[in-house]
């Protein structure tokens, strides 16, 4: 039976290479983000590898009309989604709380919670009436303590979290599952995001120490779907071997 998994953020990152991870495994995708020209030659390689469909819709998740409207906008077979990614996500600036920038706080909050309700909110449903689907949240481990500089970034993951656990009790009944995965250093587009385009600084990150790839973390994403219909991993902290939670990472 064809399944339908809808990723959004699939421009870049963890949700670029999960679109290419469960097409390479039989999924027709719905690929989302806010670039056009990133989804469509993400689509035309999607098609070219393997033998799926995919599905482009470009919007942005912090607005909630666009986002209803988007999804609203699918065909009536595109709408039987078995995998919900909610992978957009961002972090922008890195500055104790006192001297925060607003832009980049509504940036965050907009994106990193409210785009998530936005897009949940609407998939809900359509999960509920089929009594069936599985919802994975991209969450932190920013999420799961606090980091000098990281204040509201930590703060949005936070409430991922809890998000993802208030999901699994509200969903419950419906036999829907509900992951968390909370990734910790990966080397993606993050923290060029995060320093507004310096990539000199974002190199910094990564230095004296191997990441995680986007397809590490993307197997992962894959994997928790791959369980038997009556397990349902709820939780999951993720890091490469050199780092130990937020603040510890071995530099050689």
């Amino acid at each position: 039976m064809e399944k339908i998994v809808l990723i959004t953020g699939a421009t870049s990152g963890f949700g670029k290479s999960a679109a290419k991870l469960f097409a390479k495994n039989g999924y027709n995708i719905i690929i989302t983000g806010r670039r056009n020209d990133r989804l469509v030659a993400l689509e035309n390689k999607l098609i070219d590898l393997y033998d799926i469909r995919v599905f482009l819709l470009c919007f942005d998740v912090r607005d909630q009309q666009a986002t209803t409207e988007a999804i609203a906008s699918l065909p009536e077979n595109w709408k039987k989604i078995d995998v919900l990614v909610n992978n957009a996500g961002l972090a922008s600036g890195l500055s104790k709380i006192q001297d925060g920038d607003f832009d980049d706080w509504n940036k965050m909050i907009d994106t990193n919670i409210k785009g998530l309700l936005n897009v949940s909110r609407n998939i809900m449903p359509l999960m509920i009436a089929r009594k069936k689907g599985h919802i994975i949240n991209i969450g932190s481990t920013a999420g799961k303590e606090v980091y000098l500089n990281g204040n509201v970034y930590c703060a949005t993951k936070h409430a991922v979290d809890a998000i993802s656990k208030s999901m699994r009790i509200d969903l419950l009944e419906h036999g829907i599952k509900v992951t968390q995965i909370c990734p910790g250093a990966a080397e993606t587009e993050f923290s060029e995001v995060r320093f507004h385009g310096d990539k000199t600084k974002a190199k910094e990150v990564y230095k004296g120490f191997q990441p995680m790839s986007s397809s590490d973390v993307a197997s992962v994403i894959y994997y928790v779907t791959t369980l038997p219909e009556h397990l349902c991993i709820n939780d999951l902290v993720l890091t490469s071997l050199a780092q130990a939670n937020s603040y510890y990472i071995d530099r050689k």
